[in-house]
């Protein structure tokens, strides 16, 4: 089945946290929380390696929706459900519908960071993932150095099931680094 053609929310809940797909104008409350979480972001990821305008952002979340609706690649936005700030960015990624299998992917603002949110997100997107879009293996891939990040996957049973050695480089290009591979397959 061709999955433009799947049907299933763009939106859901968790006890405290509001995850969809990113929308237009979402820009104006995401940049502010990527320059206010540079520095953070700069160690692990490479689109905070380049100093992007408020504009540049908002079209990389246009783009990012139109993949959503045709199913090429489903960033997700996460946001708190009181107060309506933007919390974090994750999503799937790496699909592959004919299996189905989806790798998350997140990050999270630094005001935000040691709440626990990116943890109930990543769990939220796992549930939806089996439940909604019929997963039958989901995985999260990190640096082996980055501790935060693999707290996550370690925290919801996510299992180990290796490390690619040099499988990477840092994002400043200077070093090879190990990758983790978690994941959780339907009915673990």
């Amino acid at each position: 089945m061709n999955p433009i053609l799947l049907d299933f929310p763009h939106g859901f809940e968790t006890e405290r946290l509001f995850i969809r797909l990113p929308k237009p104008g979402d820009g104006r409350v995401v940049y502010p929380a990527i320059q206010a979480s540079i520095n953070e972001l700069r160690q692990w990821l490479l689109f905070a390696q380049n100093k992007q305008s408020e504009d540049q952002t908002e079209a990389n979340i246009r783009e990012a929706h139109a993949k959503f609706l045709t199913r090429e690649d489903m960033r997700l936005h996460v946001f708190h459900k009181e107060t309506g700030e933007f919390v974090c960015a994750s999503g799937l990624h790496n699909i592959d519908w004919d299996i189905p299998k989806f790798e998350i992917g997140y990050w999270v603002a630094t005001s935000h960071s040691g709440k626990g949110y990116v943890t109930e997100a990543v769990q939220g997107i796992t549930n939806f993932s089996f439940l909604e879009l019929k997963a039958k293996r989901v995985e999260i891939k990190c640096d082996a150095k980055n501790h935060k990040s693999r707290s996550i996957p370690e925290r919801l049973d996510f299992k180990l099931e290796g490390i690619l050695r040099n499988d990477d480089l840092s994002v400043n290009g200077n070093e090879l680094r190990d990758t983790c591979i978690y994941a959780k397959i339907k009915n673990q």
